[in-house]
């Protein structure tokens, strides 16, 4: 099968150094994480996610992508699905304490991850484990005996924790006890390093002091930037709507692409593309010297189809939106759904649809122009329409539905 990590560069002091710079934030600690590669031993390369949303995007393959270059290079891949610690939630970036999840919530939501995983990574070499195996065999006073190694101070150094205290918010009594959970899976695990966004640090470096308790090397973190959304301005986000899904059609994430912001090109080329960085490097002089980033945003939108699609469909993906935007034509094939004819609030219509993932994201789609419904443009979402046989449903500029 064709190595495109292998591709680029055939020398393994070479590889090594794509792997420890390539798109990386920061590592903690590099030197002991270079002599940990050099060593020769495989490693095992931990990287844990809570299943809190049916469906992965782009801002994932960031990680994904880092996994990948390990796993090329003879490491072993260890996926943790927290499907213990998603029952309260990692209280990281959140204004206020998460609403608590059953096990069956959590294990129903994890289903989906591990095949949309597998367009990234080679899933039959990748260790997969959920944190329930120790989790949910702990007892009271293993609780306690683990989170007597910690400071109450400690926790709640967390910019999150001040700013909600500053603010008068609540903080729960479970959620300092998150980033001691996750450190403590690093244990069970004997990672060697872990590969994580920038916001998971403070978390994962819980797990260094638990590690050399339990007479384990302590891991080395490796974290990767947050990818910012299709709006330019935050990270990529379901909640936001500016996320682009790992199993989105290809002509969804195809014109997505398409409409992110020029900044954006280099750093998604760098972060969750397979180009090699001599080619990136040239893009960008060439950018600079006055290409038009239309041209690069459609190389771009054709690597990552390729990526969670095929060669062919992006090639069809290119054709279908020059002919929606160039030649201002409707899709050649327009999805069709059923629905029971009647009336409905425009944003139960789009999650019904599944148009929207949710009735928030649904009514800024509407307040932002972006809602057509039999080609008018809808812009108050507490409206009702009706729905009929032929009715055509359009959000954006590139996703239609025709009911039948």
């Amino acid at each position: 099968m064709f190595n495109p990590f292998y591709a680029v560069k055939v020398n393994k002091k070479e590889l090594y150094q794509e792997l420890l710079t390539r798109g990386v934030d920061e590592i903690v600690v590099e030197k002991d994480l270079k002599k940990k590669l050099s060593s020769g031993k495989k490693l095992r390369v931990k990287h844990g996610v809570d299943p809190t949303t049916t469906d992965l995007h782009l801002g994932y393959a960031v990680v994904y992508e880092k996994l990948r270059q390990f796993q090329e290079l003879g490491h072993i891949i260890v996926f943790l699905i927290g499907d213990f610690t998603a029952r309260f939630g990692d209280p990281t970036d959140q204004k206020e304490s998460r609403t608590l999840r059953s096990k069956d919530e959590t294990t129903k939501t994890a289903k989906n991850y591990i095949e949309q995983l597998g367009k990234i990574l080679d899933i039959g070499k990748v260790e997969v484990r959920y944190n329930g195996e120790w989790g949910d065999k702990m007892s009271a006073e293993d609780l306690i005996h683990l989170v007597s190694k910690f400071t109450v101070a400690r926790m709640l150094e967390r910019d999150m924790f001040k700013n909600r205290i500053k603010e008068g918010r609540e903080i729960g009594y479970h959620e300092p006890i998150y980033p001691i959970l996750q450190g403590y899976d690093s244990v069970m695990l004997k990672s060697d390093v872990t590969v994580i966004g920038t916001d998971q640090k403070f978390n994962e470096l819980q797990a260094r002091p638990l590690q050399q308790e339990a007479g384990q090397p302590p891991q080395d973190l490796m974290m990767m930037p947050l990818l910012v959304g299709t709006d330019g301005k935050r990270k990529m986000s379901q909640s936001l709507g500016n996320y682009i899904g790992l199993t989105e059609p290809a002509n969804e994430q195809y014109g997505k692409i398409m409409s992110i912001p020029d900044e954006l090109l280099i750093p998604y080329f760098t972060s969750i593309t397979r180009v090699s960085l001599e080619e990136i490097e040239e893009i960008g002089k060439e950018l600079k010297g006055g290409l038009n980033p239309k041209d690069v945003k459609k190389k771009l939108a054709r690597e990552i189809v390729t990526i969670y699609h095929s060669k062919n469909d992006a090639i069809e993906a290119e054709k279908e939106f020059e002919n929606i935007f160039k030649n201002k034509q409707k899709p050649s094939n327009i999805p069709a759904a059923k629905l029971k004819v009647g009336e409905y609030l425009i944003p139960d219509l789009l999650v019904e649809l599944k148009m929207a993932s949710s009735k928030s994201e649904a009514r800024r789609l509407v307040e932002q122009g972006g809602i057509r419904i039999d080609e008018q443009v809808k812009k108050e979402w507490k409206q009702k329409v009706k729905v009929k046989k032929g009715t055509l449903i359009q959000v954006g500029k590139k996703k239609f539905i025709e009911i039948k």
